[in-house]
């Protein structure tokens, strides 16, 4: 996941709103949102190259979501990061209780942000600095940085969901994730990936003919507990694929 703009609002109506985008080459294989048979009551995609997520939910109110932290240079990894929404989904562990766990072992993944949450509390932790943050009431993001970096794509993303907080629709979540705009080049970040990549990478959609926006995921949670999640598939060039639908 390379980019995520939430509402997190306990007490509220919709105590919980995320927009988010799953940029990744097209070529590597997954599967679309549906609920995992070797870990009942988790609903997520499936990378099949490595065997994890992205984004999920899970029983008792469960949410996960992870992006990478972009540096060319960093060392890889001896696990994929995408084994720890699914962990946590799929465990008892309170949030903190998980992150504190995981902060041992963090230097065993390439660098990465982890959110995970349920309605009671939504944490963010970076494994590149090993601080965890419980989420204070409001808006926040999410890209290839820490928490609420200020990147042109993320401001587009954050200003676009704060006018969907009323009465959200899945429909509106979806336009912001579909913004194709690049941001200019002075504004781009220096993240060792070149002016065309950082170009490229700048939209809060992105596509190209090899790497681009492969799933699109809109989630609304009601103070009741239920939950609408919503996941968009698209291949090469933004041709969409499918839409997925789960009611839990």
């Amino acid at each position: 996941m390379c980019l995520i703009a939430l509402a997190w609002r306990p007490g509220h109506a919709h105590p919980l709103l995320v927009a988010a985008n799953r940029d990744e080459f097209y070529a590597r294989p997954s599967q679309p949102l549906a609920e995992w048979p070797d870990v009942p009551g988790v609903f997520a995609g499936r990378d099949l190259q490595a065997g994890g997520t992205w984004l999920g939910i899970g029983p008792g109110g469960r949410f996960a979501a992870l992006t990478n932290i972009r540096d060319p240079d960093q060392a890889q990894g001896l696990h994929s990061r995408g084994e720890l929404p699914v962990a946590f989904l799929g465990s008892n562990l309170s949030a903190a209780d998980f992150i504190q766990q995981l902060s041992e072992q963090r230097r065993h993944y390439s660098g990465f942000n982890l959110l995970l949450g349920d309605h009671r509390q939504l944490w963010h932790f970076n494994s590149r600095t090993g601080r965890a943050t419980a989420l204070a009431e409001g808006l926040h993001g999410l890209s290839n940085a820490d928490l609420d970096t200020p990147w042109p794509k993320l401001q587009r993303a954050k200003n676009a969901l704060r006018h969907c907080l009323d009465g959200p629709q899945p429909q509106a979540l979806f336009t912001l994730l579909g913004d194709p705009t690049q941001a200019a080049d002075e504004h781009l970040p220096q993240t060792g990936i070149g002016l065309t990549g950082e170009r490229l990478l700048s939209s809060v959609f992105i596509a190209s003919t090899t790497y681009g926006t492969r799933a699109s995921s809109a989630l609304i949670v009601h103070a009741d507990g239920s939950r609408q999640l919503i996941e968009r598939s698209f291949g090469p060039g933004g041709r969409y694929l499918g839409e997925v639908v789960v009611e839990a």
